[in-house]
């Protein structure tokens, strides 16, 4: 294999890893674009989700011929899970909040997040779980000697199909109007009889699905799941975040995209040990010479 196909390689890999941060950082993007918010608890959203399609896994285990039924159920499961847990979230620890200095919205999603983060370390006794769906991981097809396994693929498109269809629902319905109505000027809305609430707690349940599908990808690709897995992964999606522009969900996806396909190619460069330094040193460029992001636009303080 030449350096142009180990490279390519890496692309390949990037972009798998770069859709599931893409997914998680739609829903920073989306908290942020509503109510300027930081959900830091984002990360144990996506962790929770996929310690739930776990679940569903074990109950469906060993079952033959059952291996593409129990993803889909576990997928299903998940994102119930998720979106219940992000609504109850935001309407017993942020919603009452939602008035308050950022700050404190900020120091309560911590909290929130280590809520979350223990609670899983109980039930687990701090130890990691298995997935074996029974799945082929392996098989795929190769394009030269450029390998894609069908597994890579499969999840690389479910995501593109969750971004497409989420962009649809922003564009072209009237709940993904409110929702950029309330993003633009939520005191206004309310007086012209929009329910911000409403569109807050659907922001924070659709975020939170696309976490449990991220979280249940992730399982499922890697094959280990620990209570910790959402703290890193959610610093890379804000990662993700903030370098499409925080607040934009072209920008989100495109993050998202750009880091997974960055970090392996660095860690092809640089070795797997500076992964993490090259990421977060990505973060620290773009917020020194382009801290708008790149779809990201200036604010301007309206007094």
């Amino acid at each position: 294999m030449s350096v142009f196909d180990i490279y390519i390689q890496q692309i390949v890999n990037g972009l798998i890893l770069g859709s599931f941060y893409a997914l998680i950082a739609l829903g920073y993007s989306m908290v942020y674009g509503i109510i300027k918010m930081l959900n830091f608890a984002h990360g144990d959203i996506y962790m929770f989700g996929a310690f739930g399609s776990w679940a569903v896994f074990y109950f469906f285990a060993n079952r033959a011929g059952a291996e593409w039924a129990c993803l889909l159920f576990g997928v299903l499961a998940a994102m119930c899970l998720c979106a219940a847990l992000g609504f109850l979230i935001q309407r017993v620890a942020y919603r009452p909040l939602f008035d308050a200095p950022r700050l404190s919205l900020m120091i309560v999603a911590i909290g929130v997040s280590l809520v979350l983060e223990n609670a899983i370390m109980m039930v687990t006794n701090g130890d990691s779980v298995y997935l074996n769906l029974g799945i082929n991981m392996t098989a795929g097809f190769r394009i030269g000697h450029v390998s894609v396994k069908w597994i890579q693929l499969v999840l690389f498109l479910i995501a593109v199909v969750v971004m497409v269809g989420l962009t649809l629902l922003i564009n072209y319905t009237k709940w993904g109007q409110a929702m950029r109505a309330v993003s633009e000027d939520m005191n206004t809305c309310r007086l012209m009889g929009i329910n911000a609430n409403k569109v807050i707690a659907l922001t924070f349940i659709i975020g939170s699905v696309l976490a449990a599908i991220a979280g249940t990808m992730n399982g499922v690709y890697y094959g280990s799941l620990k209570y910790d897995m959402g703290y890193m992964m959610g610093i890379k999606a804000f990662t993700a975040a903030v370098i499409g522009g925080i607040g934009s969900i072209p920008g989100a996806m495109l993050g998202g995209i750009l880091l997974g396909v960055l970090e392996a190619l660095g860690t092809q460069i640089c070795g797997s040990a500076w992964k993490d330094v090259f990421a977060f040193g990505l973060l620290i460029l773009m917020l020194v010479f382009k801290p708008n992001g790149i779809f990201g636009l200036s604010e301007t303080e309206r007094m």
